[in-house]
């Protein structure tokens, strides 16, 4: 195991992640932490020479569509459905003063 895990690193995780863990969970969480890092170094072996970057594995494309307003003003029918309306909006009471 190439990555040793220090007491005051899995302290650290714990506290960012709002966890207590005993003494025998920081020994467990210190060996999984450790083979994790293990494989990624592992992957870091391989030979990507000529592979080509990617964020996602499968392609993520925009769709565009034409911005067309299909419902026009209804302001007025809107502000029926108002207990209270004052130019045009709705009228509210105030919340402080």
């Amino acid at each position: 195991m190439a990555n040793i895990i220090s007491d005051e690193t899995i302290e650290y995780v714990g506290i960012l992640a709002k966890l207590e863990l005993s003494g025998q969970e920081r020994e467990q969480a210190k060996k999984d932490m450790g083979s994790m890092l293990d494989y990624i170094d592992k992957l870091g072996e391989l030979d990507t020479e000529g592979v080509e970057p990617m964020s996602h594995v499968f392609p993520v494309n925009n769709v565009f569509r034409e911005d067309v307003v299909t419902n026009g003003d209804m302001r007025e029918e809107i502000l029926k459905n108002a207990p209270e309306e004052k130019d045009g909006m709705f009228a509210v009471p105030r919340t402080f003063d």
